[in-house]
């Protein structure tokens, strides 16, 4: 690396960390429709050696986005989970078989799948993310063509699964063989990357509550995913959030469903157990 661009580095994270830090997560309580009431506030798991309290990232949001996330008429993301829900019950592939052939009725099937997932499957001898599972049925058992990861239709059937387990915490196993992947995203995490020598755990651990540009920055937790986001009108998954994340620390990205960014999600998950599931959650 240059002069030039240590220089550009140090100073593009000197302006992070020396913007004013603001109030940090506000106090303010999430109930979806009136019923569903979330954590939005625990203990730090164990394996957290830095931080003592996580938080959602909707703590961290303006009243005026926070109120869309209490109710399932305002919430954007709906229209997309109501879309995977017909989806759901629609046969597709050469099987003839729709999701609901084999699992019956989504709100009983996936209910608590949101809350597990990245984790561990004996089958394929790997860790898997829901995304790979729909992938693994649609190919495997609807004789149907795989879906592109990060893409529409499954960023909708992966908030429809979510939607079934609102409220329910984070349990994402991280022990026996889950652990080498987990260790790797755990890297990943720490690990400064890009012109601007930035790692995950700069903006979301040690910098959480400042403002970057005209953002909030929040701890980075993914209990709310799939998304949907203001600044782009649509839901977002997990996977391509993280591609922009790295693209903006300058650096070259992996690709949604690279084994790089699913260890990264088990980690970063892991770093949210306890929290509620939220998806498709609101935020800026």
């Amino acid at each position: 690396m240059n002069a030039a661009t240590k220089m550009a580095s140090g100073l593009a994270l000197a302006a992070i960390l020396a913007t004013p830090a603001l109030a940090g997560p506000d106090d303010d309580n999430l109930i979806v429709n009136g019923e569903i009431e979330m954590i939005t506030e625990t203990a730090a798991p164990a394996h957290m050696e830095y931080v003592d309290t996580i938080y959602s990232g909707w703590r961290f949001r303006s009243d005026e986005t926070q109120v869309v996330q209490t109710d399932d008429f305002d919430n954007p993301g709906m229209i997309w989970v109501e879309a995977a829900g017909e989806v759901w019950e629609t046969a597709d592939g050469s099987e003839g078989k729709s999701c609901a052939s084999c699992h019956g009725a989504v709100d009983e099937a996936m209910k608590g799948v949101r809350a597990v997932y990245p984790k561990w499957n004996d089958e394929r001898g790997e860790v898997t993310t829901i995304e790979m599972e729909v992938n693994n049925c649609r190919e495997n058992r609807m004789g149907a063509d795989k879906w592109k990861y990060a893409g529409g239709d499954m960023t909708n059937m992966v908030a429809l699964i979510s939607s079934v387990s609102r409220g329910m915490p984070v349990n994402v196993a991280i022990d026996g063989p889950a652990q080498a992947t987990w260790e790797a995203g755990k890297e990943l995490y720490y690990t400064r990357t890009g012109q601007l020598e930035l790692s995950c755990a700069n903006c979301h651990e040690d910098s959480y509550g400042m403002m970057i540009r005209a953002d909030h920055l929040s701890q980075g937790q993914i209990n709310g995913f799939p998304t949907y986001r203001l600044k782009n009108t649509k839901l977002n998954s997990v996977h391509a959030r993280f591609k922009g994340c790295v693209r903006d620390t300058r650096a070259h990205t992996f690709a949604p469903g690279s084994a790089e960014f699913v260890a990264l999600e088990l980690y970063v998950a892991s770093r949210g157990n306890g929290l509620s599931v939220e998806g498709p959650s609101v935020r800026n």
